[in-house]
């Protein structure tokens, strides 16, 4: 637990500062987002099977790139009928 008591004739914004780089300083924001964000280690099945989607997937993107039947346009679009119609291409 992290305190600062005020000292006589400080104002709210020193305290406040001072606050705020012992926080930062004893690291309790980056551990606090590491659990947050903590995703349980996956079994090497799992990072393998992932890996294969991946790869399968960039290699039809550059496939459908190639032919014509898909845009770099596209691929930065957040319009849900683009993306819609990639998925369906990326299916096919």
């Amino acid at each position: 637990m992290i305190e600062v008591k005020r000292k006589d004739g400080e104002s709210v914004e020193t305290l406040l500062r001072r606050f705020s780089k012992k926080v930062q300083q004893s690291g309790l924001i980056l551990r606090t987002k590491k659990r947050r964000f903590f995703e349980p280690a996956k079994s090497k099945r799992e990072q393998k099977v992932e890996a294969l989607r991946r790869i399968t997937i960039r290699g039809r993107k550059e496939y459908l790139r190639k032919t014509g039947q898909l845009q770099d346009e596209d691929l930065r679009s957040r319009n849900p009928r683009v993306i819609a119609m990639i998925k369906r291409a990326l299916r096919d």
